[in-house]
């Protein structure tokens, strides 16, 4: 009788595994939380800012009422700050909640979404459930997105093609766009699909490799542009992030936006994450010296790893399907979390992501301890 229950395309969704917490990896294996190093969710190791958590702390005090529907206050930082008008921003319950709304705000049973192979989980997962078809374009052989591919597939859906996906940087793989590989994209894409450009490690981004993709917002009235509070901004466990569209897109996300799904603790602390540029550019130098770190670390232990512009990196750690779910258990045991890939089709790779100096080092020990006794 149960197994009736619910829609077809809802029961074919593998549900979203996120990276193992502390905790958990405690209990199962018996080992002390305080030395247990996570490098398996891309979070920021320096944690939320002292100001944020500031601002946090404040608005904890008015906590008996609802939080502002509207995030007035936020939109009001990131619309002087970003240089649009506030009705063309878009609050989330992480960035996340963005990817889900756009997917909802466009896209039917019908209807076709395309990504990138290697791209972000959530794409298909958001397309599946609006009971889209999910069309995934092979990637380039650097695993990063080929934008010629994939516009050529949504030619070919025609007016089923209503939504696609643009990760830059990608996660997992690190892959870095140029400004004129997406500008050429965004030109070329027919009016009538909804693009949304993921920049959830924007902020990552070296002074070289950034661009004004708000201007391409302003230029193009069928974009989303989603950000995130997550990363570089230490608020993942507040979950908030934004959208940035032209009012009519913005109008179709806020008409199916859960009311109060930003939180007053969250809006208040992005608030102050968001002008403290000091943190920004600690984490950033963090993230380039970690970089450095674990790169060189894997240039003397002979592995392959992809150059990326996140805060992350793809290591490659065997030649069989099972070396990825094999090494990741070793890690494991030995206090290491890191994050297997094979649910992406990477199941030879292991996404590390940067940590402190001597969470690196840690797990740069215990690599090259497991590698040393096979």
């Amino acid at each position: 009788m149960t197994s009736k229950i619910g829609l077809k395309h809802i029961h074919a969704i593998a549900p979203y595994v996120g990276g193992r917490p502390i905790s958990e990896v405690a209990r199962e294996y018996g080992l002390d939380e305080n030395k247990i190093v996570k490098l398996a969710s891309n979070e920021n190791p320096l944690g939320m800012p002292k100001s944020a958590q500031e601002a946090m702390l404040k608005a904890a005090g008015d906590l008996g009422r609802y939080p502002d529907s509207n995030g007035f206050e936020l939109k009001n930082v990131l619309s002087a700050s970003l240089g649009v008008p506030s009705d063309w921003i878009t609050l989330g319950n992480g960035s996340n909640d963005i990817l889900e709304l756009a997917a909802r705000a466009v896209a039917q049973a019908g209807d076709e979404v395309i990504f990138s192979k290697h791209a972000f989980a959530v794409y298909p997962l958001a397309t599946q459930a609006v009971g889209a078809k999910a069309v995934e374009v092979a990637a380039t052989s650097s695993y990063g997105h080929d934008l010629p591919a994939m516009l050529a597939a949504l030619k070919s859906a025609g007016d089923k093609a209503k939504l696609v996906f643009v990760a830059n940087p990608n996660n997992p793989t690190g892959s870095y766009l140029t400004a004129k590989e997406i500008e050429d994209f965004l030109v070329a894409l027919p009016s009538h699909v909804v693009v949304v450009l993921d920049e959830a490690y924007n902020e990552y981004l070296t002074p070289e490799q950034r661009y004004d993709a708000i201007a391409w917002v302003k230029r193009f009235p069928n974009m989303i542009l989603s950000r995130s509070f997550s990363k570089a901004y230490g608020l993942a466990g507040l979950r908030i992030g934004y959208g940035v569209a032209q009012p009519h897109l913005t109008d179709l996300l806020n008409r199916i936006r859960q009311p109060f799904n930003v939180n007053s603790l969250a809006q208040a602390a992005a608030i102050a994450a968001f002008q403290d540029k000091a943190f920004l550019q600690k984490g950033f130098e963090l993230n380039c010296a970690g970089y450095e770190q674990l790169t060189k670390a894997f240039d003397q232990l002979g592995l392959r790893y992809l150059p990326s512009a996140g805060n992350f990196v793809l290591v490659k750690v065997g030649d069989d399907d099972q070396a990825g779910a094999r090494m990741n258990l070793a890690l494991l045991k030995r206090g290491i979390i890191v994050r297997p890939v094979g649910n992406y089709g990477l199941p030879q790779w292991l996404r590390i992501s940067i940590g402190l100096p001597e969470e690196n080092a840690a797990f740069i020990d215990a690599l090259k301890a497991i590698l040393a006794s096979e």
